[in-house]
């Protein structure tokens, strides 16, 4: 079986944080972070759909230039996440450009910017023959901090403290719904369009004993059968846990953060986490609201990931960058 999503980082360990999501069966992507994106070449990212922001220090969000650049007099719509004060950012950002020809533009290339502020999800949207103006600002709730919830996958976060509020994120599929052809044979079950419907009745949570529509086309005539849920989940299908991708970074080590980013990444497939300091720097990170990579490490430990990626080092390490990784490693294991 395949994974659906395929993680990479955008930049080495020392340079701006970004992590890039390809999707393994659809034309998409998302990005967690907005640094530097001049090794992402435009054909990737003119997949991306959302964009996840932890917060905006520079390093995380000077990216927005370029893909906006890239992605203007596209017919697409970009949507963008982030904390408290979000919108406006990205409302003075583009305001800082002239916009005086994008009305004879053939498309409308549209922006909805969100910020999360732990209770709540603000959304505004600006439009390309709008001049990028501000519009519907529109305020729902958002549960348990999920602020995306597509029909294959959602994304939740956390609010952290880095002296402002920056948000952790985790990519969530939901179960991952596999037919098992030799099975749908002995049933007696055509492969066909109705399996897609099926797919999505299971991951809707749709109940067992609701009737589904199998059907075919048997020469030119339409053939159907009606089968419970149910028993079509029992005899055709395998449902196994989806793959789980959490991103972490510019956060202190504090008991509320541990406690919080724990919650988030429990059973990860990948955490990617940041590693700034070395632990005989502790102080150091304190004062920087950061993370050490021992306690990167023990997070990773503690959430009982399986896979842990440590990136955005200090420049101060440039030639440790061995001994950040093999401190992290460490901290996996005790």
């Amino acid at each position: 079986m395949k994974p659906l999503f395929h993680p990479s980082l955008v930049n080495g360990p020392f340079d701006d944080p970004g992590l890039y999501i390809d999707f393994l069966f659809e034309k998409r992507a998302i990005l967690f972070d907005l640094g530097d994106l001049h090794l992402l070449p435009p054909r990737k990212i003119l997949r991306v759909s959302h964009v996840f922001v932890s917060h905006t220090h520079m390093d995380h969000f000077n990216g927005f230039d370029r893909m906006v650049r890239i992605l203007l007099a596209r017919d697409k719509r970009l949507h963008l996440y982030g904390p408290p004060g979000f919108i406006g950012q990205v409302e003075h950002r583009l305001a800082s450009y002239t916009w005086n020809l994008v009305e004879n533009y053939p498309v409308d290339f549209t922006i909805i910017a969100s910020e999360f502020n732990g209770v709540t999800l603000r959304s505004a949207r600006f439009r390309c023959r709008n001049r990028f103006s501000r519009e519907q600002d529109v305020v729902s709730a958002s549960a348990g901090g999920v602020l995306l919830d597509d029909e294959t996958f959602r994304v939740r976060c956390v609010s952290l403290d880095h002296k402002i509020p920056c948000l952790a994120f985790s990519l969530e599929e939901k179960n991952h719904v596999n037919i098992m052809k030799d099975r749908l044979q002995r049933q007696g079950l055509p492969v066909g369009p109705w399996l897609t419907e099926l797919k999505k009745a299971v991951l809707r949570g749709d109940p067992d004993a609701a009737l589904f529509r199998v059907w075919w086309r048997d020469g030119t005539a339409v053939q159907e059968r009606f089968m419970a849920l149910g028993v079509l989940k029992k005899e055709v299908l395998r449902i196994v846990p989806g793959q789980k991708i959490t991103y972490v970074t510019d956060v202190v080590g504090s008991a509320v953060n541990i406690s919080r980013i724990k919650e988030l990444a429990a059973g990860s497939d990948y955490l990617f986490i940041e590693a700034m300091f070395l632990q005989k720097d502790v102080e150091r990170a304190r004062e920087k609201y950061h993370l050490t990579a021992r306690q990167a490490g023990t997070l990773a430990r503690e959430a009982g990931a399986a896979r842990v990626t440590p990136f955005h080092f200090s420049p101060k390490y440039s030639e440790q960058g061995e001994e950040l990784c093999r401190e992290v490693a460490d901290a996996c294991k005790d």
